[in-house]
């Protein structure tokens, strides 16, 4: 009877699990923002020496030829394009046409009750559910109709329960929680 007591006075703190604030699902909408982990194709016409991969490093920056690190943390590669060109115009080209484009976004992290936690390669359109099946699937003891996503936003960490259906981003981690009945 008291095991029953203790399960009744938890209840309340389940159902009390804050919805995800809008700032969380807002950012899906918004234009990609680049970070550590992203490998950028930057273009630079009639430049092969200049035309290749970057990673963007842990500071946030791509180490680029003739102008060093240059920050790409937070922007946009349109924004990215017009601080390269713009760099390049200063006394390196004289009209650069620059084009940079994600060549591999960074990776989700998976953990919890799935099958194999750990780190995945992001692909663009990922849900969920299809994360959860990269990772080798649920596990028999996984909650399946919801689970926890941290997510960076602007400056922010945001942590929401989601369901299976709706989609991550890049650098996401989730977790899969345990059912308990």
């Amino acid at each position: 009877m008291a095991l029953i007591g203790v399960m009744m006075a938890s209840l309340p703190g389940c159902a009390s699990y804050k919805p995800v604030p809008p700032a969380f699902h807002a950012v899906l909408n918004q234009p990609y923002r680049l970070d550590s982990g992203d490998i950028l194709r930057v273009t630079v016409f009639e430049q092969e020496g200049l035309t290749n991969a970057y990673p963007v490093d842990k500071g946030g920056y791509i180490a680029f030829p003739l102008v060093g690190s240059v920050p790409a943390r937070g922007r946009t590669t349109q924004q990215l394009e017009q601080a390269l060109a713009d760099q390049l115009r200063g006394g390196y080209l004289r009209d650069p046409d620059v084009t940079v484009q994600i060549d591999q976004y960074r990776p989700f992290f998976i953990m919890g009750e799935v099958t194999t936690g750990g780190q995945y390669t992001y692909v663009p359109g990922m849900t969920v559910q299809k994360a959860i099946a990269i990772a080798g699937g649920f596990t028999a003891r996984a909650e399946q109709e919801s689970v926890d996503i941290t997510r960076q936003v602007g400056e922010r960490i945001l942590t929401g329960r989601v369901l299976t259906s709706d989609p991550i981003v890049p650098g996401d981690t989730l977790y899969i929680r345990e059912r308990w009945l």
